[in-house]
């Protein structure tokens, strides 16, 4: 199933997401929440997407694999995540949202960062990635804690999106 996505400016996307009990995670319709979402987050072309932007205020994003690097085959789907720098080394870079279509800016984020998470069958992650990757997490676990790119952005500009993904990609 593929959902709609949540715009700017609906409040949903404004406040911090519940977290998710771990008893929930092996049901089905969860289970099947987060195959839907990998699916619209295709559907949509996105690199990521949070449970938030498809109106569920809940601690539950998906990356997706081609910017996996703990697993080239999967995509990557996180639940209660949390991150912390890993060093104080941070860049700025173009992002977009499909929660924003059409607007960019450059964000400022740690290119170094350390995840703990829940995978998509409960069990306790812990990794350290950086890069685009951090960026994508980063990006994502912001959206869970209700605040979007363009309220961290400079030089917002608009675009329309088939011109920057074929000059970014």
């Amino acid at each position: 199933m593929i959902y709609d996505i949540v715009k700017e400016p609906n409040p949903i996307l404004h406040r911090r997401s519940a977290d998710v009990d771990s008893k929930q995670i092996s049901a089905p319709e969860f289970q099947k929440f987060i195959k839907d979402m990998v699916e619209t987050m295709y559907a949509k072309d996105g690199v990521g997407l949070a449970a938030v932007q498809v109106g569920k205020s809940i601690q539950v994003c998906v990356i997706a694999k081609a910017y996996n690097p703990l697993d080239q085959k999967g995509d990557l789907c996180l639940i209660n995540p949390v991150w912390s720098r890993s060093g104080v080394k941070m860049t700025w870079d173009e992002e977009g949202c499909l929660s924003v279509p059409g607007t960019y800016g450059q964000v400022k984020r740690y290119v170094k960062i350390k995840v703990k998470a829940l995978d998509k069958h409960g069990k306790k992650l812990e990794f350290l990635v950086d890069g685009f990757f951090a960026r994508i997490v980063q990006h994502e676990a912001d959206h869970l804690n209700g605040t979007l790119f363009i309220e961290k952005a400079k030089d917002l500009h608009e675009v329309d999106p088939l011109i920057w993904k074929k000059e970014n990609r």
